[in-house]
């Protein structure tokens, strides 16, 4: 507070001097009442990540307009308050200020402007929480023709309500563009900043998910959506959906650069196979030759090797503990996703809602490779001298997945936890989720690496289910990105989450950050799609993003869902694909986006790490579930 004062009078001593004498040249006014031209917008303006940002503000008495210098007042309070009304920073003083973003306006209209740049269209916009209604958008407009340079500028929704009142303002004849068609219209999104040198890889068009092998060094060009990949040195795709795909969240875990440009095939596909230097940036990239300086710099440079630590294992534990039994301490017997779970239900915090499930512990797992002898196959498989060449590991671990699968059951064992399923979660259809000591850790949360099998129903189904849950240990991207990370495999155990299916009419994941501005440290990303969450993280299609602020209620929108189909409960088990029915709206409507951040709030001080959280969660009709809470790896 005393800096923010101290600020305010700096600003105010600044613009009182600039007001009561004449500008002389090379001076800068803190405001201007209007902006002739481009000049004069660069000094007003700044850069914020991917957009270029002005703000101003309407006197309703006297039809005055201030455009001021952003770079100068950071909020519209500091001006309105410093400058116009010249009062202190006081609790009373900002009440009455507030009242400025109700329906009914007693002073004053506050309003951004933006030159987007990605796309290189202009906008008019108010807070996401500023209840302002058509008439008042209309005003603004018109002001904004007088004074602005920029003519014929659209206005753009921010929140619901705005959508709505943007209805009422087209019909005045105001143009309307949306936050979702300027983010769908970019043809370059930036997912993370870096730099790297490597192999240029461009991966044909139809390339199978199954097909696609990577050297650690590779830059990828992707021309399709793929739900996961194994390390890399950068990522450039043609296609892109949404910095919450596990794609993406690989990238920021890796640190390296990641951007979507669309036509990057057009640009650079005749660096196929050469050392190229990639660098990304918030609205440009550049990917060239590398130098041979540069090449050589590569080749020499020794990186730091990462060791994550896993918690050390029990795996004489047969004991099946319902989530209601189950602590963050005991993920070294049942993996860290049952833990974190069971540390959020064993809370037992007003309003929080997980759905009940036990944990299958690692004993079950090393009983399974011990009783087939798939632990001394495994001990060959990584002793083996081609365990380093790509194609060779590849198909060792593709045996060892159907080996694992193909191999049977210790049927007491099976009988046990089918018992559990029946008599503690009502015989249901049941999700059973990978729970391994190797994900959901601090520094390494694996989003993706192993399988789910939802909507299990009957006895022979969730044992072939468990041991397809096992045999995702060994996948090449879990394998890869755990050498990325240090990881060793003869440490990893796979542990099973069995719990009770919630047929989501929608699901998503939720960052406690805004992934979309760093200089946000209040707000939360929330990402949704109708149906089961499965296609989220997949990034095969854009989904519904938002930016909610809960500290107070604020929705701004990114992008609406553009997915024809969901995914559902099959009532003979599994699920499938159906359309979502017309007329479905919207998703995260701000009454969800409020009770979801609520429960996410509530149980958020249980974790300790003092990292976001990357949360992931259902809704059931109006009611939210919490499926998975781990730390949020990425920038």
């Amino acid at each position: 507070m005393k800096h923010r004062a101290w600020v305010l009078a700096v600003a105010i001593a600044v613009t009182l001097c600039a007001i009561g004498r004449p500008v002389h040249a090379g001076e800068q006014r803190a405001w201007v009442k209007s902006v002739p031209d481009e000049a004069t917008w660069k000094r007003y303006s700044k850069i914020v990540a991917t957009d270029e940002l002005g703000k101003f503000i309407i006197d309703l008495k006297t039809n005055d307009i201030y455009f001021f210098d952003v770079n100068l007042f950071n909020i519209h309070a500091d001006f309105v308050l410093g400058v116009l009304l010249k009062k202190a920073w006081t609790a009373d003083n900002i009440r009455e200020y507030n009242k400025n973003y109700e329906r009914i306006k007693p002073k004053f209209i506050l309003g951004y402007l933006t030159h987007h740049i990605k796309v290189d269209r202009w906008s008019f916009a108010f807070w996401e929480g500023d209840k302002i209604g058509p008439d008042d958008v209309v005003r603004a407009k018109k002001r904004l023709e007088e004074a602005f340079f920029k003519k014929e500028l659209p206005f753009r929704p921010d929140s619901p309500m705005q959508i709505i009142v943007a209805g009422d303002v087209k019909k005045k004849g105001v143009k309307i563009v949306t936050n979702d068609e300027l983010y769908k219209s970019a043809t370059y999104q930036a997912f993370n900043k870096g730099k790297a040198v490597g192999k240029l890889k461009v991966v044909p068009v139809g390339t199978p998910y199954e097909a696609l092998t990577f050297d650690r060094h590779d830059i990828v060009l992707l021309q399709e959506s793929y739900p996961d990949i194994t390390p890399v040195s950068g990522i450039l795709a043609t296609t892109f959906s949404t910095p919450l795909s596990h794609v993406n969240l690989r990238a920021n875990a890796w640190g390296i650069p990641n951007a979507g440009d669309k036509k990057a095939r057009d640009k650079y596909g005749k660096l196929d196979g050469k050392m190229v230097y990639y660098e990304v940036n918030d609205t440009s990239m550049l990917m060239r030759e590398a130098t041979p300086k540069e090449i050589e710099e590569a080749a020499s440079k020794i990186a730091a090797a990462k060791h994550v630590e896993m918690p050390k294992a029990i795996l004489d534990n047969p004991r099946l503990a319902m989530l209601t039994r189950m602590r963050a301490k005991d993920a070294n017997i049942y993996g860290v996703k049952s833990a974190n779970l069971g540390e959020i239900v064993t809370a037992n915090l007003e309003g929080v809602r997980v759905p009940p499930g036990f944990g299958v512990g690692f004993f079950y797992y090393v009983q399974h490779l011990r009783q087939n002898g798939l632990d001394k196959r495994i001990d060959a498989m990584l002793a083996d001298p081609q365990w380093k060449d790509a194609a060779w590991r590849k198909a060792a671990l593709e045996q060892m997945r159907k080996a694992i699968i193909d191999a049977p059951i210790d049927q007491a064992s099976l009988d046990l936890i089918y018992r559990r399923v029946r008599l503690k979660l009502g015989g249901r259809g049941v999700f059973v989720r990978s729970s391994t000591n190797a994900e959901d850790l601090p520094g390494f949360n694996g989003a993706g690496l192993y399988d789910t099998f939802p909507n299990v129903v009957g006895k022979k189904e969730i044992g072939q289910a468990l041991k397809g849950v096992w045999a995702s240990v060994w996948t090449l991207r879990a394998v890869d990105e755990r050498e990325a990370f240090g990881i060793d495999h003869r440490q990893v155990y796979g542990g099973v989450l069995i719990q009770v299916g919630v047929n989501a009419t929608a699901a998503g994941v939720l960052v406690t950050k805004n992934l979309w501005d760093t200089t946000d440290d209040r707000s939360f990303t929330i990402n949704a799609k109708f149906g089961l969450g499965m296609k989220v993280v997949e990034g095969q299609k854009v989904p519904e993003q938002i930016i909610y602020d809960p500290s107070n209620d604020g929705t701004k929108i990114i992008s609406r869902s553009d997915d024809p189909v969901m995914l559902k409960f099959d009532a003979n088990g599994g699920i499938r694909e159906v359309p979502v029915p017309p007329g479905e709206g919207v998703i995260l409507t701000e009454a969800r986006a409020k009770a979801l951040a609520q429960q996410v709030q509530a149980f958020a001080p249980v974790f300790t790490h003092g990292q976001p959280l990357d949360v992931e969660w259902v809704l059931e009709g109006e009611q939210v579930w919490i499926v998975q809470a781990r730390p949020f790896v990425g920038r």
